[in-house]
Order: C-alpha cells, then sequence, then structure tokens
C-alpha cells in the first residue's frame, strides 16, 4: 500500500456530473479530490459536436466542453486526477476508496458520477466511424440528420424511442430488429408502427458499415443463419445504438440500492444513496433522461447535498 489519505469530498468520475460537482464542492471550500476514472471527460468525450448545452448558441465540441469544466473546477481548487477508484467500503466512516494504484482514499462524503456506458454491437465499424455516423444518443445527435436517412439499431422502448424522435428530424427512419418481433411496450409498438417514415426490419442483423468520408451504408443479413439468409447493403446517413446502457456501478452495488439493470437508487428528486453522506449524481443514477445539462445538474445538487451533511455532521 502506497499511503493513505483523507478528504471531505471524493469525487469519482469526470462527466458533467463530476465535473459540475467539483465546481461546487469547491466554491463550498470543500477541497474535493476528482478521480477522472477511465475515460477523462466521460461519454462527451466521443462526441463531435454538442448543440444542445446551455451557454454555447454555436456549438462547442464535446472535448472542448469537458476541457472548460475540468478548467473551471480547477480554477476553485479541485485536486483533479487521473485514475480509477477499483475498491470501495463504505462499511466504514469515513469511507474508504482504493484506486487502481493502491492509494487508499477515506473520505466524509463520497459523490458517484461514473456514468454509464452506452452498449454496442462491437462491430470494428462502430470504432471506425465513432462520431463520424455512428452515435448512441438519438436526443444528442438527431439534429445533425435532418432530412435524411438514418437506421435504428434495437427493439425495446429505447430503441421505439429513439426511432420516434428522429422520425421528427430524419427523412427515413430503419429500426433494426434482430428478432421477428418488437420487445417494446403495446404504445411504443403502435406509436412506430402508425409513423410513416419508420420502416422495420425484423429478423436482421447489422454486420458492418461503409463509407468513405463518414457512415455512408450498413451491411445488413437478414434471417442470418437461415436457408434463406439474405445479405445486402442498406444507404443509410447516420447509425443508432439503441440497445441499453450499462451504469459503471460495480465497484458501488455491494453497498447501494441498485434497480435490476445496475443504475443507484436515489431519494426521488436528490442526489442522496442509502447510505447517508453518499450520493449518486448524473448517468450512474438516471436511466431516463441521460444528457449533459440534467447530468450537470445533478452534480450540482449532490455538491449541496455534501456540503449539508458536513455541516450538520460537523465535519467542516
Amino acid at each position: 500500500m502506497e499511503h493513505r489519505e483523507h478528504t471531505k469530498c471524493l469525487i469519482v468520475g469526470s462527466g458533467p456530473a463530476g465535473y459540475t460537482a467539483a465546481i461546487y464542492a469547491s466554491r463550498a471550500n470543500l477541497a474535493p479530490v476528482l478521480y477522472a476514472g477511465l475515460q477523462m471527460g466521460g461519454q462527451l468525450t466521443t462526441t463531435t459536436e454538442v448543440e444542445n448545452f446551455p451557454g454555447y448558441p454555436h456549438g462547442v465540441d464535446g472535448n472542448q466542453l469537458m476541457v472548460d469544466l475540468r478548467e473551471q473546477a480547477e480554477r476553485f481548487g479541485a485536486s483533479i486526477r487521473d485514475g480509477e477508484i477499483v475498491k470501495a467500503n463504505l462499511g466504514v466512516r469515513p469511507y474508504v476508496v482504493t484506486t487502481e494504484r493502491g492509494v487508499e482514499i477515506e473520505t466524509d462524503t463520497l459523490i458517484i458520477a461514473t456514468g454509464a456506458s452506452a452498449k454496442y454491437l462491437g462491430l470494428a465499424d462502430e470504432k471506425k466511424y465513432n462520431g463520424q455516423g455512428v452515435s448512441a444518443c438519438a436526443t444528442c445527435d438527431g439534429f445533425f440528420y435532418r432530412k435524411k436517412t438514418v437506421a435504428v439499431v434495437g427493439g425495446g422502448d429505447t430503441a421505439c424511442e429513439e426511432a420516434m424522435y428522429l422520425a421528427g428530424l430524419a427523412k427515413q427512419v430503419y429500426l433494426v430488429v434482430r428478432k421477428p418481433f418488437l420487445r417494446a411496450s403495446e404504445v411504443m409498438q403502435k406509436r412506430v408502427r402508425e409513423t410513416p417514415n419508420i420502416k422495420i426490419l425484423f429478423e436482421h442483423n447489422a454486420v458492418g458499415l461503409f463509407g468513405e468520408n463518414g457512415v455512408e451504408g450498413v451491411h445488413l443479413v437478414k434471417r442470418m443463419g437461415e436457408s434463406d439468409e439474405e445479405r445486402y447493403d442498406l444507404p443509410i446517413d447516420g447509425f443508432f445504438l439503441a440497445i441499453g446502457h450499462q451504469p459503471n456501478s460495480d465497484v458501488f452495488r455491494p453497498w447501494l440500492e441498485v434497480d435490476e439493470v445496475g443504475y443507484i437508487k436515489t431519494v426521488p428528486g436528490t442526489p442522496r444513496t442509502t447510505i447517508e453522506g453518499v450520493f449518486a449524481a448524473g448517468d450512474v443514477a438516471d436511466p431516463h433522461y441521460r444528457q449533459a445539462v440534467t447530468a450537470a445538474g445533478s452534480g450540482c445538487q449532490a455538491a449541496l447535498e455534501a456540503d449539508r451533511y458536513l455541516q450538520r455532521a460537523g465535519l467542516k
């Protein structure tokens, strides 16, 4: 073990929730320590242009937005570090977490802002065209496909919601469904079926993408493995994954209440978890919205709650 240190407020995660929490905690003189995790800046660093974050009327590059938030947090004194939290003990106070380098940190309050990772099909082309036609967020990137043709992969409620949203922008939406049926609720199924510019491709698998300067089409297989298997290429401009998200909560699951997917449960309307002094902010506790602005808002709430907790406990 290298050493053990103590902090009043530890923030885990460096997306909009983590950085905003760091800004507010710093301004409250909590001298927070933030561990950035595996992906410095979170999911937005995989997005090229962000047009729906307040304060950027002409849009902003996702990486630049995260740099701006980080600089703002550091300006007020936050200690932002590279590294990942691999172990936690929330059964003692102060709470103890351990980094991948073996550093132990005692903290009076803990803000978990580790986010959620979009599930991908595992195609090499998904990485190749990431930010060039491949997206896991229709609300974030749909605007770029106005009057264009897109494909959405998935058959559940999320996929149907994404397809419906995109149908209001795009010329044509293809819903690529692996099974011969939709898993979505009856209401969502009805809406999708009644939307003229959504075409459902049942029993289809996307096996690759192609294009010179971005996505220009998708390689599809109909009834894969069957005697009547059919392979063909479908011209599209955008490829949207809607097969779910995986909250990055594994390290904390032994201690906190989570839902069936792994999203950390909080007291409704607050970032408070089932353990006093431990808060969850951003996508790791949000299965519904998963937007940068809502994540930032919950990061603010978590920092304010941490400050109030420390005051009540006489630790500030």
